[in-house]
């Protein structure tokens, strides 16, 4: 492909502007779609089963993913680097693009059954952040995450990106009425814990949940932390503790050492006894 007014490539215009982007892909009927970018995030949406619209990439990640491409029942458009970047609107250094539909978010009920370990996160609003916290989810074994009504999108190229594909993979799905429905957890007998830098919490590493225990860890936004509301619903609050002056760590380190601790340091303290 060589023209960038290209009609088959319009699902990848403007990739630069969240806004449009939003209107783009979830203002129409239906649940819309959602791109992924970088060779990582593409191998993975094209091993999910999710139905892939379109994949955008230059020769060089051609040669890498063909063998994924193989057989795949969507349009495979090959652009060299300066045509991607008048279609993405930026430079497209990872190479490759795909566009997937979106699809309607489950119930929490069917993403809490069989769940023992999920994160439950508060007015995160930063692409990044979530990216991070959903490739810690993946990468440390934390059976889903449930996301309050004014989280960013999961599914935005960004955070898809930065998650390396695991937002495709994590099971998750929005909790509202929020925080009321933090009940619902707490009826399929998770323990509600807060992380916080608050000078009452306890330290994380006083924390050692069995491994039959179901628990929800919450956590909140870069700088507000969490809500009153859900603190005081919270049955505990944890801290990591800090050895410098600084009060706390970014809420996607701080949910990797938190993910750390309720997955394997538990599984591998219960083994020893």
């Amino acid at each position: 492909m060589t023209d960038a007014g290209d009609r088959r490539v319009d699902d990848y215009r403007e990739l630069h502007d969240a806004r449009v982007r939003r209107r783009m892909e979830t203002g129409g009927a239906g649940p819309g779609f959602f791109v992924a970018e970088g060779v990582h995030a593409v191998a993975r949406l094209l091993a999910s089963g999710r139905r892939i619209r379109s994949v955008l990439l230059d020769p060089t990640r051609l040669h890498t993913l063909r063998p994924r491409l193989a057989g795949l029942e969507a349009p495979v458009l090959v652009a060299d680097q300066p045509t991607l970047r008048a279609v993405a609107g930026f430079p497209v250094h990872r190479g490759v693009l795909a566009a997937a539909d979106r699809w309607p978010l489950p119930e929490p009920g069917g993403v809490l059954a069989g769940a023992r370990r999920v994160a439950v996160l508060e007015d995160i609003n930063d692409h990044e952040n979530l990216g991070v916290i959903f490739r810690s989810a993946g990468g440390l074994g934390i059976d889903a995450v449930l996301l309050s009504p004014r989280c960013c999108d999961p599914l935005y190229r960004r955070s898809v990106r930065v998650s390396m594909g695991h937002v495709l993979a994590v099971p998750w799905t929005r909790l509202e009425p929020w925080p009321e429905a933090l009940s619902e957890l707490r009826r399929g007998g998770f323990d509600l814990v807060a992380l916080t830098p608050d000078a009452d919490a306890e330290p994380l590493s006083a924390w050692s949940p069995a491994s039959a225990e179901r628990v929800a860890l919450l956590l909140g936004a870069e700088g507000p932390g969490l809500s009153p509301a859900v603190l005081a619903a919270a049955d505990r609050r944890l801290a990591i503790p800090m050895r410098t002056p600084a009060d706390s760590l970014n809420v996607g380190s701080a949910a990797a050492i938190a993910f750390y601790v309720v997955t394997t340091v538990t599984s591998a303290s219960e083994s020893t006894k």
